[in-house]
Protein backbone atom coordinates (compact mmCIF):
# COMPACT_ATOMS: atom_id res chain seq x y z
CA UNK A 1 0.00 0.00 0.00
CA UNK A 2 1.79 2.92 -1.10
CA UNK A 3 -0.85 5.47 -0.22
CA UNK A 4 -4.28 6.23 1.30
CA UNK A 5 -7.02 8.48 -0.59
CA UNK A 6 -8.61 11.21 1.33
CA UNK A 7 -11.89 12.91 0.72
CA UNK A 8 -12.42 16.23 2.83
CA UNK A 9 -16.13 17.96 2.91
CA UNK A 10 -16.19 21.37 3.90
CA UNK A 11 -13.40 24.32 2.03
CA UNK A 12 -14.13 26.97 4.57
CA UNK A 13 -11.11 28.04 6.83
CA UNK A 14 -10.49 25.13 8.65
CA UNK A 15 -10.88 22.69 5.46
CA UNK A 16 -8.22 25.15 3.46
CA UNK A 17 -5.84 24.62 6.73
CA UNK A 18 -6.02 21.26 6.69
CA UNK A 19 -5.07 20.83 2.72
CA UNK A 20 -2.53 23.41 3.30
CA UNK A 21 -0.95 20.78 6.19
CA UNK A 22 -1.44 17.75 4.09
CA UNK A 23 0.16 19.09 1.19
CA UNK A 24 3.28 21.22 2.96
CA UNK A 25 4.05 18.28 4.89
CA UNK A 26 3.55 15.09 2.95
CA UNK A 27 6.74 13.67 2.91
CA UNK A 28 7.71 14.34 6.46
CA UNK A 29 4.16 12.29 7.34
CA UNK A 30 4.95 9.77 5.07
CA UNK A 31 8.53 8.99 7.08
CA UNK A 32 6.33 9.05 10.13
CA UNK A 33 3.48 5.99 9.01
CA UNK A 34 5.22 4.52 5.82
CA UNK A 35 2.50 5.98 3.69
CA UNK A 36 1.32 8.77 1.66
CA UNK A 37 -1.97 10.78 2.02
CA UNK A 38 -3.62 11.68 -0.85
CA UNK A 39 -6.33 14.39 -1.28
CA UNK A 40 -8.24 12.83 -4.02
CA UNK A 41 -11.35 14.90 -3.86
CA UNK A 42 -12.53 18.03 -1.86
CA UNK A 43 -16.39 18.77 -2.05
CA UNK A 44 -17.95 22.31 -1.01
CA UNK A 45 -20.74 24.13 -2.27
CA UNK A 46 -18.30 27.57 -3.13
CA UNK A 47 -15.53 25.87 -5.09
CA UNK A 48 -15.40 29.50 -6.93
CA UNK A 49 -13.64 31.46 -4.14
CA UNK A 50 -10.11 31.37 -3.90
CA UNK A 51 -8.57 30.15 -0.90
CA UNK A 52 -5.06 30.25 0.31
CA UNK A 53 -3.96 27.28 -0.58
CA UNK A 54 -3.33 25.73 -4.26
CA UNK A 55 -4.86 22.74 -5.39
CA UNK A 56 -4.73 20.47 -8.45
CA UNK A 57 -7.61 21.06 -11.18
CA UNK A 58 -10.81 18.53 -10.94
CA UNK A 59 -10.02 18.56 -7.15
CA UNK A 60 -12.71 20.25 -6.45
CA UNK A 61 -16.44 19.41 -6.66
CA UNK A 62 -19.85 20.61 -5.58
CA UNK A 63 -21.47 17.01 -5.63
CA UNK A 64 -20.53 15.47 -2.00
CA UNK A 65 -21.02 12.04 -3.59
CA UNK A 66 -18.42 11.94 -5.26
CA UNK A 67 -16.22 11.64 -1.94
CA UNK A 68 -19.00 9.95 -0.17
CA UNK A 69 -19.28 6.82 -3.15
CA UNK A 70 -14.93 6.50 -4.38
CA UNK A 71 -14.54 3.09 -3.40
CA UNK A 72 -11.00 4.23 -3.17
CA UNK A 73 -11.60 6.87 -0.56
CA UNK A 74 -10.90 5.54 2.96
CA UNK A 75 -11.18 8.89 4.69
CA UNK A 76 -13.25 11.02 4.94
CA UNK A 77 -12.93 14.23 6.60
CA UNK A 78 -16.06 16.22 7.59
CA UNK A 79 -15.69 20.40 8.23
CA UNK A 80 -19.02 21.02 7.52
CA UNK A 81 -20.41 21.63 10.96
CA UNK A 82 -23.94 21.29 12.52
CA UNK A 83 -26.09 18.49 12.50
CA UNK A 84 -27.74 18.76 9.05
CA UNK A 85 -26.35 17.54 6.53
CA UNK A 86 -23.40 16.87 8.14
CA UNK A 87 -24.91 13.82 10.26
CA UNK A 88 -26.12 12.48 6.66
CA UNK A 89 -22.72 12.83 5.34
CA UNK A 90 -20.85 11.21 7.97
CA UNK A 91 -23.54 8.15 8.11
CA UNK A 92 -23.07 7.70 4.86
CA UNK A 93 -19.27 7.90 4.93
CA UNK A 94 -19.74 5.05 7.07
CA UNK A 95 -21.95 2.54 6.13
CA UNK A 96 -19.73 2.70 2.83
CA UNK A 97 -16.87 1.40 4.80
CA UNK A 98 -15.26 4.99 5.06
CA UNK A 99 -13.24 5.99 8.52
CA UNK A 100 -14.96 9.59 9.24
CA UNK A 101 -12.11 12.54 11.14
CA UNK A 102 -15.04 15.04 12.37
CA UNK A 103 -14.24 18.29 13.77
CA UNK A 104 -18.05 18.89 15.02
CA UNK A 105 -18.61 18.85 18.66
CA UNK A 106 -22.59 19.55 18.32
CA UNK A 107 -23.59 16.71 16.31
CA UNK A 108 -21.42 14.51 18.25
CA UNK A 109 -23.03 15.70 21.43
CA UNK A 110 -26.34 15.04 20.34
CA UNK A 111 -25.60 12.04 17.72
CA UNK A 112 -22.98 9.96 19.62
CA UNK A 113 -25.18 6.84 20.12
CA UNK A 114 -26.21 6.54 16.56
CA UNK A 115 -22.81 7.73 15.38
CA UNK A 116 -20.94 5.27 17.00
CA UNK A 117 -23.62 2.17 16.38
CA UNK A 118 -23.12 2.75 12.56
CA UNK A 119 -19.21 3.02 12.74
CA UNK A 120 -19.19 -0.66 14.77
CA UNK A 121 -21.60 -1.83 12.51
CA UNK A 122 -19.42 -1.27 9.55
CA UNK A 123 -15.87 -2.05 11.51
CA UNK A 124 -14.76 2.07 11.05
CA UNK A 125 -13.61 4.32 13.30
CA UNK A 126 -14.57 8.16 14.16
CA UNK A 127 -11.91 10.04 15.28
CA UNK A 128 -13.11 13.75 16.50
CA UNK A 129 -9.76 15.52 18.12
CA UNK A 130 -10.41 18.68 16.67
CA UNK A 131 -13.93 18.74 18.34
CA UNK A 132 -12.63 20.18 21.83
CA UNK A 133 -10.07 22.50 22.52
CA UNK A 134 -8.56 23.29 19.13
CA UNK A 135 -4.73 22.20 18.67
CA UNK A 136 -5.10 20.67 22.64
CA UNK A 137 -4.65 17.10 22.46
CA UNK A 138 -7.09 16.42 24.98
CA UNK A 139 -9.25 13.50 23.09
CA UNK A 140 -5.81 11.23 22.56
CA UNK A 141 -4.85 12.17 26.18
CA UNK A 142 -8.18 11.19 28.01
CA UNK A 143 -8.79 8.17 25.14
CA UNK A 144 -4.89 6.71 25.99
CA UNK A 145 -2.60 8.51 27.50
CA UNK A 146 -4.80 8.34 30.79
CA UNK A 147 -6.10 5.20 30.08
CA UNK A 148 -4.78 3.14 33.19
CA UNK A 149 -6.63 6.07 35.35
CA UNK A 150 -10.36 6.70 37.02
CA UNK A 151 -10.64 9.99 36.31
CA UNK A 152 -11.96 12.17 39.04
CA UNK A 153 -12.49 15.59 37.66
CA UNK A 154 -12.57 17.08 34.17
CA UNK A 155 -12.75 21.70 34.17
CA UNK A 156 -12.72 23.17 30.67
CA UNK A 157 -12.17 26.90 29.71
CA UNK A 158 -13.28 25.21 26.44
CA UNK A 159 -14.38 28.73 24.26
CA UNK A 160 -12.04 30.89 23.54
CA UNK A 161 -14.98 33.64 22.92
CA UNK A 162 -16.50 33.72 26.74
CA UNK A 163 -12.52 33.88 27.70
CA UNK A 164 -11.49 36.30 25.90
CA UNK A 165 -15.27 38.64 26.99
CA UNK A 166 -14.32 37.85 30.38
CA UNK A 167 -10.79 38.67 30.24
CA UNK A 168 -11.06 41.89 28.46
CA UNK A 169 -13.81 43.00 31.21
CA UNK A 170 -11.60 42.10 33.85
CA UNK A 171 -8.33 43.96 32.60
CA UNK A 172 -10.42 46.98 30.99
CA UNK A 173 -13.26 47.14 33.03
CA UNK A 174 -15.41 46.96 30.23
CA UNK A 175 -19.31 46.33 30.22
CA UNK A 176 -20.56 43.27 29.02
CA UNK A 177 -22.03 44.72 26.10
CA UNK A 178 -19.03 46.52 25.47
CA UNK A 179 -16.41 43.63 25.84
CA UNK A 180 -18.89 41.24 23.26
CA UNK A 181 -18.65 43.98 20.49
CA UNK A 182 -15.24 43.65 20.66
CA UNK A 183 -15.19 40.28 20.66
CA UNK A 184 -17.06 40.28 17.44
CA UNK A 185 -14.85 43.47 15.92
CA UNK A 186 -11.79 41.23 16.22
CA UNK A 187 -13.15 38.09 14.89
CA UNK A 188 -13.50 36.16 17.95
CA UNK A 189 -17.06 36.37 18.68
CA UNK A 190 -19.62 35.58 15.78
CA UNK A 191 -22.44 37.38 14.55
CA UNK A 192 -24.94 35.70 16.85
CA UNK A 193 -22.92 34.80 19.63
CA UNK A 194 -25.28 32.78 22.05
CA UNK A 195 -23.62 29.34 21.70
CA UNK A 196 -20.85 30.66 22.92
CA UNK A 197 -22.11 33.67 25.86
CA UNK A 198 -24.63 31.42 26.65
CA UNK A 199 -22.06 28.43 27.10
CA UNK A 200 -23.83 25.88 24.90
CA UNK A 201 -20.78 25.09 23.26
CA UNK A 202 -18.83 24.39 26.35
CA UNK A 203 -21.87 22.07 26.94
CA UNK A 204 -21.35 20.12 23.75
CA UNK A 205 -17.60 19.84 24.42
CA UNK A 206 -18.18 19.22 27.83
CA UNK A 207 -20.41 15.72 26.73
CA UNK A 208 -17.53 14.77 24.71
CA UNK A 209 -15.07 14.95 27.56
CA UNK A 210 -17.29 13.39 29.94
CA UNK A 211 -18.22 10.55 28.43
CA UNK A 212 -14.60 9.59 27.54
CA UNK A 213 -12.95 10.27 30.72
CA UNK A 214 -16.38 8.57 33.36
CA UNK A 215 -17.02 6.00 30.61
CA UNK A 216 -20.58 6.93 30.06
CA UNK A 217 -22.97 8.35 27.10
CA UNK A 218 -23.92 11.67 28.59
CA UNK A 219 -26.20 13.44 26.70
CA UNK A 220 -26.51 16.91 25.93
CA UNK A 221 -29.98 17.35 28.23
CA UNK A 222 -28.11 16.05 31.37
CA UNK A 223 -25.63 19.60 31.13
CA UNK A 224 -26.94 22.06 33.36
CA UNK A 225 -26.04 25.61 30.99
CA UNK A 226 -25.50 29.35 32.74
CA UNK A 227 -23.79 31.92 30.63
CA UNK A 228 -21.43 34.63 30.92
CA UNK A 229 -24.39 37.25 30.15
CA UNK A 230 -25.34 38.16 33.61
CA UNK A 231 -22.11 39.27 34.87
CA UNK A 232 -20.40 42.30 35.13
CA UNK A 233 -17.05 44.40 35.88
CA UNK A 234 -18.51 44.62 39.66
CA UNK A 235 -18.84 41.40 39.93
CA UNK A 236 -14.94 40.60 38.71
CA UNK A 237 -14.03 43.48 41.09
CA UNK A 238 -15.55 42.12 44.13
CA UNK A 239 -14.59 38.21 43.14
CA UNK A 240 -10.95 39.83 43.02
CA UNK A 241 -11.58 40.99 46.95
CA UNK A 242 -12.12 37.87 47.79
CA UNK A 243 -9.23 36.36 46.06
CA UNK A 244 -10.91 34.73 42.98
CA UNK A 245 -11.21 35.14 39.21
CA UNK A 246 -14.32 34.66 37.55
CA UNK A 247 -14.28 31.52 34.44
CA UNK A 248 -16.95 30.05 31.98
CA UNK A 249 -16.13 26.61 33.64
CA UNK A 250 -17.03 23.27 32.19
CA UNK A 251 -17.23 20.84 34.79
CA UNK A 252 -17.39 17.30 35.09
CA UNK A 253 -16.72 15.66 38.46
CA UNK A 254 -17.53 12.07 40.04
CA UNK A 255 -19.00 12.10 43.77
CA UNK A 256 -18.61 7.98 44.76
CA UNK A 257 -21.46 6.75 42.22
CA UNK A 258 -22.39 9.96 40.67
CA UNK A 259 -21.09 12.53 38.24
CA UNK A 260 -21.88 16.46 38.08
CA UNK A 261 -21.81 17.86 34.65
CA UNK A 262 -22.44 21.74 33.72
CA UNK A 263 -21.26 24.65 32.55
CA UNK A 264 -21.74 28.00 34.04
CA UNK A 265 -19.31 30.97 35.54
CA UNK A 266 -17.59 29.85 38.19
CA UNK A 267 -15.11 31.12 41.02
CA UNK A 268 -11.56 29.92 41.11
CA UNK A 269 -9.11 30.89 43.47
CA UNK A 270 -6.57 33.32 41.97
CA UNK A 271 -3.94 30.96 42.84
CA UNK A 272 -5.51 27.97 40.41
CA UNK A 273 -3.57 27.31 37.53
CA UNK A 274 -7.02 28.03 35.15
CA UNK A 275 -7.46 31.32 36.68
CA UNK A 276 -4.48 32.40 35.15
CA UNK A 277 -5.97 31.40 31.68
CA UNK A 278 -6.46 34.33 29.45
CA UNK A 279 -7.76 35.73 26.51
CA UNK A 280 -8.65 33.11 23.93
CA UNK A 281 -6.78 30.61 25.02
CA UNK A 282 -8.17 27.16 26.26
CA UNK A 283 -7.45 24.72 29.26
CA UNK A 284 -7.99 21.45 30.51
CA UNK A 285 -7.70 20.05 33.84
CA UNK A 286 -7.83 16.50 34.05
CA UNK A 287 -7.76 15.37 37.87
CA UNK A 288 -6.86 11.05 37.65
CA UNK A 289 -6.01 8.92 40.31
CA UNK A 290 -2.76 7.59 39.24
CA UNK A 291 -1.33 11.04 38.05
CA UNK A 292 -3.02 13.31 40.11
CA UNK A 293 -3.61 17.14 38.44
CA UNK A 294 -2.60 17.65 35.00
CA UNK A 295 -3.29 21.03 32.84
CA UNK A 296 -3.72 20.96 28.92
CA UNK A 297 -3.69 24.76 27.69
CA UNK A 298 -3.33 25.87 24.30
CA UNK A 299 -5.12 27.42 21.60
CA UNK A 300 -8.78 26.60 21.20
CA UNK A 301 -9.62 27.50 17.65
CA UNK A 302 -8.44 29.29 14.66
CA UNK A 303 -7.02 27.49 11.24
CA UNK A 304 -3.85 26.48 12.09
CA UNK A 305 -4.49 24.74 15.65
CA UNK A 306 -7.56 22.93 14.53
CA UNK A 307 -6.05 22.07 11.47
CA UNK A 308 -3.05 20.58 13.40
CA UNK A 309 -5.60 18.40 15.44
CA UNK A 310 -7.50 17.27 12.25
CA UNK A 311 -4.69 15.58 10.26
CA UNK A 312 -3.66 14.29 13.77
CA UNK A 313 -6.84 11.92 13.32
CA UNK A 314 -5.99 11.18 9.88
CA UNK A 315 -2.83 10.14 10.38
CA UNK A 316 -3.77 7.60 13.35
CA UNK A 317 -6.43 6.28 10.83
CA UNK A 318 -4.06 5.88 7.81
CA UNK A 319 -1.43 3.79 10.40
CA UNK A 320 -4.47 2.01 11.47
CA UNK A 321 -5.40 1.51 7.58
CA UNK A 322 -2.23 0.36 6.70
CA UNK A 323 -1.52 -2.09 9.58
CA UNK A 324 -5.23 -3.35 9.06
CA UNK A 325 -6.51 -2.49 12.75
CA UNK A 326 -9.44 -0.30 14.09
CA UNK A 327 -10.63 0.54 17.51
CA UNK A 328 -7.21 -0.01 19.29
CA UNK A 329 -8.62 1.63 22.36
CA UNK A 330 -12.14 2.10 22.41
CA UNK A 331 -13.27 5.77 22.57
CA UNK A 332 -15.96 5.12 25.43
CA UNK A 333 -14.82 2.16 27.77
CA UNK A 334 -18.49 1.85 30.13
CA UNK A 335 -17.89 2.01 33.77
CA UNK A 336 -20.75 0.64 35.92
CA UNK A 337 -19.70 2.58 38.83
CA UNK A 338 -21.57 5.80 38.24
CA UNK A 339 -25.32 5.13 38.37
CA UNK A 340 -26.86 8.21 37.45
CA UNK A 341 -26.32 12.02 36.66
CA UNK A 342 -26.91 14.37 39.91
CA UNK A 343 -28.95 17.13 39.42
CA UNK A 344 -28.02 20.65 39.97
CA UNK A 345 -30.85 21.54 42.53
CA UNK A 346 -28.95 18.47 44.23
CA UNK A 347 -25.12 19.51 44.39
CA UNK A 348 -23.29 21.39 47.03
CA UNK A 349 -20.62 24.23 46.75
CA UNK A 350 -19.71 27.47 48.10
CA UNK A 351 -21.60 30.60 46.43
CA UNK A 352 -20.91 34.17 45.90
CA UNK A 353 -23.83 36.77 45.91
CA UNK A 354 -25.01 39.67 45.11
CA UNK A 355 -27.75 41.66 45.87
CA UNK A 356 -29.10 45.16 45.08
CA UNK A 357 -31.03 46.66 47.43
CA UNK A 358 -32.12 50.28 49.11
CA UNK A 359 -29.84 51.45 51.69
CA UNK A 360 -31.76 50.90 54.65
CA UNK A 361 -30.83 49.54 58.20
CA UNK A 362 -31.84 46.05 58.74
CA UNK A 363 -31.77 44.64 55.23
CA UNK A 364 -28.38 42.76 55.46
CA UNK A 365 -30.14 41.00 58.80
CA UNK A 366 -33.43 40.17 56.64
CA UNK A 367 -31.12 38.73 53.81
CA UNK A 368 -28.82 37.19 56.35
CA UNK A 369 -32.13 35.54 58.15
CA UNK A 370 -33.58 34.09 54.92
CA UNK A 371 -30.55 32.36 54.47
CA UNK A 372 -30.03 30.97 57.80
CA UNK A 373 -33.35 29.84 57.62
CA UNK A 374 -32.58 28.11 54.27
CA UNK A 375 -29.10 26.55 55.72
CA UNK A 376 -26.45 28.66 53.76
CA UNK A 377 -23.95 30.07 55.81
CA UNK A 378 -22.20 33.52 55.24
CA UNK A 379 -18.46 32.86 55.20
CA UNK A 380 -17.99 37.21 54.23
CA UNK A 381 -19.36 39.90 53.36
CA UNK A 382 -18.77 43.23 50.99
CA UNK A 383 -21.18 46.13 51.16
CA UNK A 384 -20.13 48.96 48.90
CA UNK A 385 -21.02 52.19 48.32
CA UNK A 386 -24.34 53.93 47.42
CA UNK A 387 -25.12 53.82 43.75
CA UNK A 388 -27.87 55.60 41.82
CA UNK A 389 -31.33 55.80 44.08
CA UNK A 390 -29.77 54.91 47.41
CA UNK A 391 -29.24 51.05 45.99
CA UNK A 392 -26.10 49.63 47.42
CA UNK A 393 -24.49 45.93 46.14
CA UNK A 394 -24.52 43.43 49.37
CA UNK A 395 -21.86 41.15 47.92
CA UNK A 396 -21.76 37.62 49.94
CA UNK A 397 -19.51 34.61 50.09
CA UNK A 398 -21.08 31.40 51.97
CA UNK A 399 -19.70 28.17 53.07
CA UNK A 400 -20.84 25.21 50.99
CA UNK A 401 -25.04 24.94 50.64
CA UNK A 402 -26.67 22.99 48.61
CA UNK A 403 -28.11 24.65 45.30
CA UNK A 404 -31.78 24.23 46.01
CA UNK A 405 -32.05 25.68 49.20
CA UNK A 406 -29.94 28.82 47.20
CA UNK A 407 -32.79 29.06 44.78
CA UNK A 408 -35.54 28.45 47.72
CA UNK A 409 -33.85 31.40 49.77
CA UNK A 410 -33.38 33.32 46.65
CA UNK A 411 -36.67 33.42 45.90
CA UNK A 412 -37.50 34.92 49.15
CA UNK A 413 -35.42 37.47 49.34
CA UNK A 414 -35.72 38.37 45.53
CA UNK A 415 -39.67 39.07 46.72
CA UNK A 416 -38.56 41.81 49.57
CA UNK A 417 -39.52 45.51 48.32
CA UNK A 418 -36.16 46.10 49.57
CA UNK A 419 -34.68 44.35 46.53
CA UNK A 420 -34.48 46.65 43.61
CA UNK A 421 -32.26 44.22 40.85
CA UNK A 422 -32.72 40.53 40.16
CA UNK A 423 -29.96 38.93 42.36
CA UNK A 424 -26.71 36.64 41.17
CA UNK A 425 -25.45 33.54 42.77
CA UNK A 426 -22.36 32.11 41.31
CA UNK A 427 -20.71 28.71 42.35
CA UNK A 428 -17.25 28.94 44.02
CA UNK A 429 -14.77 25.37 43.02
CA UNK A 430 -12.46 25.69 46.29
CA UNK A 431 -11.23 22.24 45.44
CA UNK A 432 -9.63 21.48 42.43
Amino acid sequence: MDSIKIGLIGFGTIGSGVVKAIQERSSFLKKKIGVSLELKKIADKDILTPRNVKIEQGLLTQNVDEVLNDPEIKIVIELVGGIHPAKEFIIKALQNGKHVVTANKALLASEWDELFRVADAKGVDIYFEASVAGGIPIIKSLREGLVANEIQGIYGIVNGTANYILTQMEENKYEFRQALAGAQEQGYAEKDPSLDIKGIDSAHKLVILASLGFGMNVKLEDVYVEGIQDISPSDIEYASEFGYKIKLLAIAKKDENELEVRVHPTLLPNEHLLASVKGVYNAVYVVGDLVGKQLFYGQGAGQLPTSSAVVADVVDLAYNIKHGVRGRVPSITYDAKIKRIRKIEEIETGYYMRFSAIDRPGVLASIAGILGKNNISIASVIQKQRMREQIVPIVLMSHDAKEANVRSAFNEIDSLPVIKRKSLALRIERKL
